[in-house]
């Protein structure tokens, strides 16, 4: 990770956008200009992660209802299949995907081998996703990867060569933020842009960020309303990776996202303060209801103390971005509260207000944007400046309700509230749209280099490297 800055900083430039969807290879071998409104093909590869189907949860109009799937034999690939198969079956809005599939060892070879896809959607077992991004791009294929791309320091030096591959294929390299789509998030966004409502973003320091996410996760949950079953390499750290480089990615991405908006940013503009980690401790029954395994497989007894598995699934990262003082934190833990599921909580500190995502109890566990700390206006001219700001928004019924302590509370409609899964389809929808134009926005590529750049180096920080 000790490498020279300014080589970082010129290859993020170099690569700050890259070109068609399509490899030359494979213009050669047939038509596969956007312009000509070439149908996308799908590879999934190895998809141990429930996120590899939500890719498919709805269809599209330029992707091929043919995809083919490449794994090893297993539960992973099957489970992966089963959840396709109920999306084809369900009675409203039914999709229609044709899983075409090879099971073997030699999956990954079979799969470059075979030249099935342009876009290869990676969502697995992470400690060989550095390999198969390298590799499938290597190949010419464009690559749409779940987070985090990579979980160890010594992988950034590969997913930076990557991206300069990509760039010199004319091949797109992606991972899916689904948090961008989040409505309180644009909106808190939005706001922050406001000078009249939110003023400028101060500085902060360590003790008080002017940019604090936390978000909380949990091993038990429901997904596309069915108790999820989790591979048991999934509390295996040097499978899954530890918290500290996997949720924590969407944090990253989200403060250089809406504190920084459509910016250039580089590893050069982060300066590390402080990174620790601490592990979720998970009894052998608790391990049982998630995977359905009676006992913890091999690979997993070297983190069991007194008979419980220890997973470093939380971590916290204190650092500078353009001088702006930032905190990220993620926790996990087994199970969500009566009524809950995973919460995320956000401030943003303004010179006229901080801007506050909450989704705890109060919220009855739904994300709400609060406007606190009001300063330097009365509260009923501040409110009135604020309603005037959300009735330009391109949100129709947005309202202003005071909550108290000098607070007020943004109400939205149900219409804007699009669950977790379905922000899967429009990640994967927007990055359609980069494959027609041909590109990536300029910023979003040394933004991705330096996302792994924070979360690798907290990691290696957090675990005194």
């Amino acid at each position: 990770m000790k490498k020279s800055f300014a080589l970082i900083v010129l290859v993020a430039l170099l690569i700050s956008s890259c070109g068609s969807g399509s490899s030359k290879k494979r213009q050669a071998k047939s038509d596969t200009s956007m312009e000509n409104t070439q149908q996308i093909k799908l590879i999934t590869v190895d998809p141990g992660h429930f996120h590899a189907a939500l890719v498919q949860k709805i269809m599209y109009d330029q992707v091929s209802r043919d995809v083919h799937v490449y794994a090893p034999e297993g539960p992973d690939v099957e489970q992966h299949l089963d959840r396709i198969a109920s999306y084809n079956s369900r009675v409203e809005n039914p999709t229609a995907w044709n899983e075409i599939v090879y099971r073997g060892s030699d999956f990954f070879d079979k799969m470059i081998a075979e030249e099935a896809g342009n876009v290869v959607v990676l969502s697995g077992n992470n400690m060989k996703k550095a390999e198969y991004i390298a590799n499938s791009i290597a190949a010419g294929l464009n690559v749409l990867a779940d987070k985090p791309m990579i979980i160890y320091a010594e992988d950034f030096p590969k997913l930076e060569e990557a991206f300069r591959v990509a760039h010199e294929k004319q091949i797109l390299l992606y991972d899916i933020m689904t948090e961008r789509y989040e409505v309180t998030t644009i909106l808190q966004k939005m706001l922050s842009q406001n000078e009249e409502v939110f003023g400028k973003l101060v500085s902060g320091s360590r003790e008080e960020p002017a940019v604090t996410k936390v978000s909380v996760h949990h091993f038990s949950k429901i997904v596309s309303g069915s108790p999820l079953i989790r591979p048991a390499w999934f509390f295996d750290v040097e499978q899954q990776g530890e918290g500290i480089v996997d949720v924590t990615t969407h944090l990253v991405d989200l403060i250089q996202w809406e504190c920084f908006p459509e910016q250039i940013i580089n590893p050069i503009d982060v300066s590390l303060s402080a990174a620790r980690r601490w592990p979720t401790i998970i009894s052998k029954e608790e391990f049982k209801g998630v995977t359905g395994l009676d006992d913890f497989p091999e690979y997993l007894k070297k983190d069991l103390k007194e008979g419980k598995l220890n997973v470093f699934a939380n971590g916290e990262i204190i650092y500078q971005i353009k001088g702006i003082w930032a905190k990220v934190s993620v926790e996990w833990n087994y199970k969500a509260p009566p009524g809950g599921g995973d919460t995320h909580y956000s401030v943003m500190r303004g010179t006229q207000c901080d801007l506050v995502i909450k989704q705890g109890p109060e919220e009855k566990f739904v994300s709400t944007l609060y406007v606190e700390n009001v300063k330097g206006f009365s509260f009923n001219d501040f409110t009135a400046k604020l309603r005037a700001a959300i009735s330009i928004l391109p949100y129709d019924g947005l309202e202003v309700e005071a909550a108290g302590n000098n607070s007020l509370k943004i109400t939205i409609p149900q219409k804007f509230r699009i669950g977790h899964e379905e922000h899967f389809g429009q990640v994967t929808a927007k990055f359609l749209e980069y494959m027609k134009e041909g590109r990536l926005p300029d910023w979003e590529v040394p933004g991705m280099i330096t996302k792994y750049y924070i979360t690798t180096s907290a990691l290696a920080k957090a675990m005194g490297k």
